[in-house]
C-alpha cells in the first residue's frame, strides 16, 4: 500500500486493534495459478507476538492452499471529500475530489491449523474481544460444550505471522489548515454516519496536534 509520510500513522498497533474491533479483516492469498482468492473473517491482534489470527469454515477452500505469504487488508471509515469543502476553492478553483479513509495491510506467512484446543481458544479470545464492552457478555462456556466442539468440527484455524505492516491514515493532513477544517466541519455534519465518523476522526488529528508538547 502507498503510504505518504504525512498520512502514516505513529502507533500502527492502535490502528490495528482498533479497526479489528469494528470490521472484518480480509485475507488474501494467492494459489498455484496465481489467482488471488479472499475470505472475509474477524480476527485477533496480538501486538506482543505480532501475529492475527481467526477461523474460517472448513467449507471454505482457502485453508487448502496450505502455507505460504498472505495479505490481511483491515479497512476503517471512509468518506468522499467533495471540492466544495475547501475554502481554496473559491479563492482559485485549483481543487479536486478525493477520498479519505483509514486502512492497515499486514503481511507474512499465513499457518493453518484445526487443533482443537488452540481453536478453542482462539474462538474463545475472539468472543471475549467483541463482547467484553456489553453489559452482560456471551461466553464460549456459556454453550454446552458439545454442542461447541461440534460447530468447531466446522472451521479451521489461521494465523498470520506478521512481518510487515503498511498503515494508513488518510485525513486531509497534506491540506492547508483552512481547507482542512473545511473538511473536517463537512463531513462532521454529513448525513452518512462514516463521513460523520471521518470528520470526528479529523477533528481529533487536529486536537492532538494542537496540544502543546509540555516543554
Amino acid at each position: 500500500m502507498y503510504v505518504p509520510a504525512h498520512f502514516a500513522t505513529a502507533d500502527a498497533d492502535a490502528l490495528i486493534q482498533r479497526l479489528a474491533r469494528r470490521w472484518a479483516g480480509v485475507l488474501v492469498s494467492v494459489d498455484a495459478d496465481a489467482t488471488p482468492i479472499a475470505t472475509h473473517l474477524p480476527v485477533l491482534w496480538n501486538a506482543e507476538t505480532r501475529t492475527i489470527s481467526g477461523h474460517i469454515a472448513r467449507a471454505n477452500p482457502h485453508w487448502k492452499l496450505g502455507e505460504g505469504r498472505g495479505l490481511l487488508v483491515l479497512n476503517g471509515p471512509e468518506a468522499y471529500v467533495s471540492p466544495s469543502y475547501y475554502p481554496s476553492k473559491a479563492e482559485h478553483g485549483k481543487t479536486v475530489p478525493t477520498w479519505n479513509y483509514e486502512a492497515v495491510h499486514l503481511s507474512g506467512r499465513v499457518e493453518w491449523f484445526d487443533d482443537a484446543a488452540r481453536l478453542l481458544q482462539v474462538v474463545s479470545d475472539l468472543s471475549d474481544f467483541h463482547e467484553r464492552a456489553r453489559a452482560e457478555p456471551w461466553a464460549v462456556g456459556d454453550a454446552p460444550r458439545a454442542y461447541i466442539d461440534a460447530l468447531m468440527r466446522g472451521i479451521v484455524g489461521v494465523t498470520l505471522h506478521v512481518d510487515r505492516i503498511e498503515a494508513k491514515r488518510k485525513l486531509s493532513q497534506n491540506k492547508s489548515a483552512a481547507d482542512f477544517i473545511g473538511v473536517a466541519e463537512g463531513l462532521a455534519v454529513s448525513a452518512d454516519t462514516l463521513e460523520r465518523e471521518v470528520g470526528e476522526l479529523m477533528h481529533a488529528e487536529r486536537a492532538l496536534n494542537d496540544e502543546p508538547d509540555g516543554n
